[in-house]
């Protein structure tokens, strides 16, 4: 009863209701009010600590050590741990991770998981992406210091500076009133510089990564198809069952 009751859906809404209903109060709470409202809110704080406590008890009862073969129950279970750190000095700075649970929201909705799962199978791929992005950013960081440090020091008058002038250019954040056109208007030759260095790496090294994660997630879309489906018809003979049980007993 206690493992169809767990994964029902009428109780993993309640779950995501408290989750939001912590995010909310996690909010409110930043803002300046009178201690007695700061008081309320922790303790409906504590409220919804205690549900999701529970609610890692309650799985652990039905699932033991199985519990601890999915990643996303590990994901949940270390959230609530780090929510129960004691409230002293050296471990206080951790308390201030509690709004990580509204990052459980990741684990309650199949398609957040399919996006979070994706993202992390792309983390192999994107250190090629990243590695190949240093490269550009070296090599072009060099490139500026040596033709346009001598004259423009704040901007490349180191390597640090030129990777961080760089990477403002990638964002394409004022790049161009900001850096590019006093560049050029001493060194009229800059603008294949910084056009090249845009067309390489904004249009076409990010594009890659964003092509990778896109595969990702059509790659996990194509393996589960109908895992959904197949989530929502468990519960339903769960609840079936349920429904037989009670009225056997009735009978």
């Amino acid at each position: 009863m206690i493992k169809a009751c767990i994964q029902s859906p009428k109780f993993q809404n309640c779950i995501i209701a408290v989750i939001v209903f912590n995010a909310v109060i996690l909010g409110i709470d930043t803002i300046d009010m009178a201690p007695r409202f700061k008081q309320i809110l922790h303790i409906l704080n504590a409220a919804c600590l205690v549900i999701y406590v529970a609610e890692i008890i309650l799985k652990l009862s039905v699932y033991k050590l199985y519990f601890f073969k999915n990643g996303w129950n590990i994901f949940d279970f270390i959230i609530v741990a780090l929510c129960l750190v004691p409230n002293i000095e050296n471990l206080a700075i951790l308390r201030a991770f509690r709004v990580l649970r509204v990052l459980r929201l990741l684990s309650m909705f199949p398609r957040m998981r399919l996006v979070a799962n994706a993202l992390l199978n792309s983390i192999a791929p994107m250190f090629s992406i990243g590695f190949l992005l240093f490269i550009f950013f070296y090599v072009y960081g060099i490139l500026c210091f040596n033709l346009f440090g001598e004259r423009f020091p704040e901007f490349f008058g180191s390597l640090g500076s030129s990777l961080y002038s760089l990477f403002q250019i990638m964002t394409l954040e004022s790049w161009s009133m900001g850096i590019a056109r006093p560049v050029i208007a001493v060194f009229p030759y800059a603008w294949i510089v910084f056009v090249s260095f845009i067309l390489i790496v904004s249009f076409i090294v990010l594009n890659l990564a964003i092509g990778i994660i896109v595969n990702s997630i059509s790659k996990l879309s194509r393996e589960n198809p109908e895992e959904n489906e197949l989530n929502e018809i468990k519960n339903e003979i769960n609840e079936l069952k349920n429904s037989i049980k009670n009225l056997n007993l009735k009978g």
